[in-house]
C-alpha cells in the first residue's frame, strides 16, 4: 500500500493542537472569579480589655483558640482604640475617621444628655452615623461582596441602621449597646430603666441558649451561604460579649470558680466565662472557614472597642471588679492606656508572619484602610484619612510607620472610674493628657512607665508644652467639640 504524503498544512494543524494540549495540562486551574477579592472576618469584642487574653498574659481566663490565632498570625502589643467607649471606636473603624472628627465621641445613649449637675456641660455628639460617610461595608458592598453585620450596631436610630451603611444582612444590630440579658428570649425590662430592649432576629431559641453562642450561628450561616454562593464576603461579628451584664453559662462560671487562687490578678469567675464563650465563637469561625476551603483567601481579625471596665459586677453576694487591666492604668472611659489600649491579633495567609508581634503604635481606625486596600479598592471620593494602611506592617512587623502622633478626645464625663472630659496625645513614647475642668496636664513616658503613675509635666516644661499644641492644633484641624462651662452648676461648699 502506498502511503500518501503529509501535507504541510495538516502537520501545522498537529501541531498545533498539540500545544493547546501541553498548554491545558500544564496551566494551573484557574481560580475562582472572585479569589484575588480575600474574604474578611472581623471580630469585634466589647469591653474586652487589653490584658484579658492568655496570649496578653491573662491568668484566670483560657483562651486557646485565640492563642491559636496569634501563632498563626501578628499580636500587636500596642493598638489603641480610637475612643475609651464603645460607639465612637465602632463609627472610626467603620468609615476611617477619627471620632473627632466625625463628631461622635460618646456611645449613642449618651449623645442625647448629658449630666446636668457637673463643672462642665459635655460636649455635643451625634447619635447616628451621617448617611454623608462611606463605610468599609458600603465601600465592599459596591465591590461585590456580600456584607454582614452579626451582633452589636449602636451607630444609630432605625433610618441609620446597619442596612442603610452598606451591610446586605443585618442580624440583631439595633440603636442599644447592651442586651438585658445574655439568654434567650435576648429581652426584658428593669436593667435600664423601664425601658424594654431585645435582639432582634434571634427568636427561635430556647431555653438557656446564650447569646454570644446564638450569634456565632449566625455568623456560620453567613459563611455558608457565601460560600455556596461563591462570593466574597464582609462578615462583621460584632459581640456584645463580654460588655455588662456579667453573665455565663452556669458550667463555664463553676469552671473558673474552682480554678480561682488567691494571688491572680483576674478574680471574677463569670467575667472569665464569657470570655471562654468569645474565645469558643473564634475557634467555630475559624473551623468553618477551613471546612469550606475559605481560610487561605480570609482575612481574619480580632479585637475589641475599648479597654476593659473596671467598674464592680456581682459575684455570689460579693462585689468584685469585673476585670482589671494591669499593668495599664484605670480603665474603660478614661483615656489612659487602660481606657484605649485593646488586643488585636491579624492573621492574613500569604501576607502575615506566623508567631508574630508587632510592638509599633496602631490605631483601629488603620483598618479601614488597611482593608479598603487588601480588597483592591481606593479610597472613597472626598474621604480624609485618618488612619494609615497597615499593609507593610502586617508583612514585616519590625517596620516603622512614621506616624508622628495618635490623638484621642473624650469630652465627656464617665461614672467607673470616675473621669471628667479629656483629650490626650501619643507621640513616640511620650503621652500627654489635658484635662477640661481644671485645665491639668500630665505627661508620661510610656518606655519607662507603661501604668502612667510618674507625672512629668513639671519635671519636662519644654515637652509638655510641645505636646500641648500638638494637641490643641489637632483638635482645631477636624473640628472637635468641646464642653463648655455649666452656668447652673455649684460647687460643694
Amino acid at each position: 500500500m502506498v502511503r500518501q504524503p503529509v501535507q504541510p498544512d495538516m502537520i501545522r494543524l498537529n501541531l498545533a493542537v498539540a500545544a493547546l494540549l501541553v498548554a491545558l495540562l500544564t496551566v494551573p486551574a484557574a481560580e475562582p472569579a472572585h479569589a484575588s477579592k480575600p474574604n474578611i472576618v472581623l471580630i469585634l469584642a466589647d469591653d474586652l480589655g487589653w490584658a484579658d487574653l492568655a496570649c496578653y498574659g491573662a491568668d484566670l481566663h483560657e483562651t486557646p483558640h485565640l492563642d491559636q490565632l496569634a501563632r498563626d498570625g501578628v499580636r500587636f502589643t500596642q493598638a489603641c482604640a480610637p475612643a475609651p467607649v464603645c460607639s465612637p471606636t465602632r463609627a472610626a473603624l467603620l468609615t476611617g475617621k477619627a471620632p473627632a472628627r466625625l463628631h461622635i465621641t460618646i456611645w449613642a445613649e449618651g449623645s442625647l444628655k448629658g449630666p446636668t449637675n457637673r463643672k462642665l456641660l459635655q460636649a455635643a455628639s451625634l447619635h447616628d452615623l451621617p448617611h454623608a460617610e462611606t463605610t468599609l461595608a458600603k465601600h465592599l458592598q459596591a465591590a461585590g461582596y456580600l456584607t454582614a453585620l452579626v451582633g452589636k450596631w449602636h451607630l444609630g436610630d432605625a433610618n441609620h441602621a446597619a442596612e442603610t451603611h452598606g451591610f446586605d444582612i443585618n442580624i440583631g444590630g439595633t440603636h442599644w449597646g447592651a442586651p438585658t440579658t445574655f439568654f434567650w428570649p435576648y429581652r426584658g425590662a428593669g436593667r435600664f430603666g423601664t425601658e424594654f430592649r431585645y435582639v432582634p432576629h434571634l427568636e427561635f431559641g430556647q431555653p438557656g441558649e446564650y447569646l454570644t453562642d446564638r450569634l456565632t450561628d449566625e455568623a456560620l450561616r453567613v459563611v455558608d451561604r457565601a460560600a455556596a454562593a461563591k462570593q466574597p464576603f464582609f462578615l462583621y461579628l460584632a459581640h456584645h460579649a463580654p460588655h455588662t451584664p456579667v453573665e455565663a453559662k452556669p458550667a463555664d462560671v463553676t469552671h473558673f470558680k474552682e480554678k480561682l487562687r488567691p494571688g491572680m490578678k483576674h478574680q471574677n469567675p463569670t467575667y472569665a466565662a464569657m470570655v471562654r464563650s468569645l474565645d469558643e465563637s473564634v475557634g467555630r469561625v475559624r473551623a468553618r472557614l477551613r471546612e469550606r476551603g475559605l481560610e487561605r483567601n480570609t482575612i481574619f481579625i480580632f479585637t475589641s472597642d475599648n479597654g476593659g471596665y473596671i467598674g464592680t459586677s456581682t459575684h455570689e453576694g460579693r462585689t468584685i471588679p469585673v476585670t482589671d487591666n494591669s499593668p495599664l492604668r484605670s480603665g474603660k472611659g478614661t483615656c489612659y492606656e487602660g481606657g484605649l489600649r485593646v488586643p488585636l491579633i491579624v492573621d492574613w495567609p500569604g501576607v502575615t508572619p506566623a508567631g508574630a508581634r508587632c510592638d509599633e503604635p496602631v490605631v483601629l481606625t488603620d483598618l479601614f484602610h488597611t482593608l479598603t486596600v487588601a480588597a483592591g479598592l481606593g479610597a472613597p471620593a472626598g474621604s480624609v484619612p485618618d488612619g494609615l494602611d497597615l499593609s507593610a506592617l502586617l508583612r514585616k512587623p519590625d517596620t516603622k510607620l512614621g506616624r508622628d502622633a495618635l490623638f484621642f478626645h473624650y469630652p465627656h464625663y464617665y461614672h467607673a472610674p470616675p473621669s471628667t472630659p479629656v483629650s490626650a496625645v501619643r507621640a513616640g513614647n511620650w503621652k500627654l493628657l489635658e484635662f477640661f475642668e481644671d485645665q491639668r496636664v500630665e505627661l508620661f513616658n510610656l518606655k519607662d512607665d507603661p501604668g502612667e503613675s510618674r507625672d512629668l509635666a513639671k519635671q519636662m516644661p519644654d515637652k509638655t508644652a510641645e505636646l500641648l499644641q500638638r494637641l490643641r492644633d489637632w483638635r482645631e484641624t477636624v473640628g472637635a467639640q468641646m464642653p463648655a462651662p455649666n452656668p447652673d452648676h455649684r460647687r460643694a461648699r
